[in-house]
């Protein structure tokens, strides 16, 4: 049963709340990997699959099928609708103990006051879906789970129907040859607006200067046009082998495919501690092992930088200290490194509050002030003012929770919207009073490269 949930459902769903079943069975397997998993579902669940992997490796889910979805529209609601909405589902649900806790996988628009006829008007404020059929391999374990809700009590025959349908995807990951392709060939490519970016860029310096704001930050998009439309498996392939410490994720709805690869966790919740990263301040890799440590050294020392992400450790400790105990924050930040780019690090660590979930996180802490700025609604304003795209669900939250509690929530940073032969691709930077907007210009290629690469680009720009 798929059923799209919207504000005005919720009083009839709440009164037939007696009459769903949400039951889950898990098996484990062997011979099979994430992606031909992801594939086995190209011909029957097309429009309708997800990938998550954690920037350790440590746990990859793939989701096909849709068991249930939530969406909701509200600009003020939506992280409690998702979540009300999630905890009435797992109130009804029936598992064994070797049983995996079912997931919910999906995002939220970066900014619901702020939409336009865009590449993103198939995409609600908030998109979750429970999959069908749900892989999870973590800890050298990987299991199959079959999710079916449903109004009926006693579905015995629909489960088992079910069960040969995870039998018949299992056997397609197994046996089948999947050759995932060659990068696509692009054919041009339109940098949309680039002159309305840099007059913003300088228009934001010039307010920040006259003390309406301590930092903003302004993102610009590039289109790509490829010869053909690209698989959602060759995308996810290419960026899941280039990009090794990311967060890589892929979010199928209507033709379209949501992909990135992030190095900015948001929020993780596991066995009651909670987990954020402040990411900030960046520069590009060296050529040379000596100039890489150079550049970093540079990073390190750099005041614009270093100012900048304070603004996000100072806003993250701020709602750690709210919603959890015993918070801890390293007093210096260090390095993170990833292939095209190097970033000021500054990992936040506490205990869960009570009557608080990942969702309770997810609506304090979006937009850090890496993805926003400072003071957050003066900036917000200032974006919606001056930047002139539709974000979407760039830099926006995505991510997964369970029936337990456990999730992780990432950045949506480095990252593109796949619709048919067409790329939308997203990056932006912190302005401050001395931001130059030929510099900042200049870095947003830089962070461009990631998915650029996956997509066959050009990496100088």
């Amino acid at each position: 049963m798929i059923r799209n949930l919207t504000d005005g459902d919720h009083r009839q769903l709440a009164r037939a709340s007696k009459k769903l079943h949400f039951f889950t069975e898990t098996i484990e397997i062997r011979g099979i990997t994430p992606l031909t998993f992801f594939e086995s579902g190209s011909a029957d669940y097309k429009n309708e699959r997800f990938y998550w992997q954690n920037a350790e490796a440590s746990k990859t889910l793939v989701g096909l099928g849709h068991a249930y979805v939530i969406s909701s529209e509200s600009s003020t609601d939506r992280y409690r609708d998702v979540s009300n909405e999630w905890k009435r589902l797992c109130s009804v649900l029936v598992k064994e103990e070797k049983d995996r806790d079912p997931v919910l996988f999906g995002g939220f628009s970066y900014d619901p006051l702020h939409r336009k006829e865009s590449e993103w008007s198939s995409y609600p404020s908030a998109f979750f879906v429970v999959p069908t059929f749900q892989l999870v391999i973590e800890e050298g374990v990987t299991s199959i789970s079959i999710n079916m809700i449903t109004e009926e009590e006693h579905a015995v025959s629909e489960f088992d129907t079910l069960r040969e349908e995870r039998d018949r995807l299992i056997h397609i990951s197994q046996v089948h040859d999947f050759r995932f392709g060659a990068k696509p060939q692009i054919m041009s490519t339109v940098e949309r607006e680039k002159e309305r970016y840099l007059q913003a860029v300088a228009q934001v310096t010039k307010h920040i200067r006259e003390g309406k704001a301590e930092k903003v930050v302004i993102a610009r998009m590039l289109e790509l046009v490829l010869q053909e439309e690209v698989p959602s498996t060759a995308v996810l392939h290419s960026i899941t082998n280039e990009q090794q410490q990311s967060y890589h994720f892929g979010l199928e709805n209507r033709d379209t495919l949501f992909f990135g690869a992030t190095p900015e966790r948001l929020i993780e919740i596991k066995n009651g501690q909670a987990y954020s990263a402040c990411v900030a301040g960046s520069i590009r890799r060296g050529d040379t092992a000596v100039e890489d440590r150079l550049l970093g050294e540079e990073l390190m020392r750099d005041r614009k930088n270093r100012e900048e992400h304070q603004y996000v450790v100072d806003m993250i400790s701020a709602i750690f200290n709210r919603l959890s105990e015993d918070v801890s924050i390293p007093k210096t930040p260090r390095l993170m490194k990833v292939r095209d780019i190097q970033h000021l690090f500054t990992p936040v660590q506490g205990s869960v509050g009570k009557d608080t979930d990942i969702f309770s996180f997810i609506k304090s802490l979006h937009p850090t002030p890496a993805l926003g700025g400072v003071p957050t609604n003066i900036a917000l304003d200032m974006i919606r003012e001056e930047e002139g795209i539709d974000r979407g669900y760039y830099a926006a939250p995505i991510g997964w929770t369970d029936a337990a509690g456990n999730g992780e929530f990432a950045v949506a940073i480095r990252s593109a919207l796949l619709a048919g032969n067409r790329a939308y691709l997203y990056a932006g930077g912190g302005i401050v009073a001395d931001s130059d907007p030929n510099s900042e210009y200049a870095e947003t290629w830089v962070k461009f490269r990631p998915v650029l690469r996956a997509l066959g680009g050009n990496l100088n720009g």
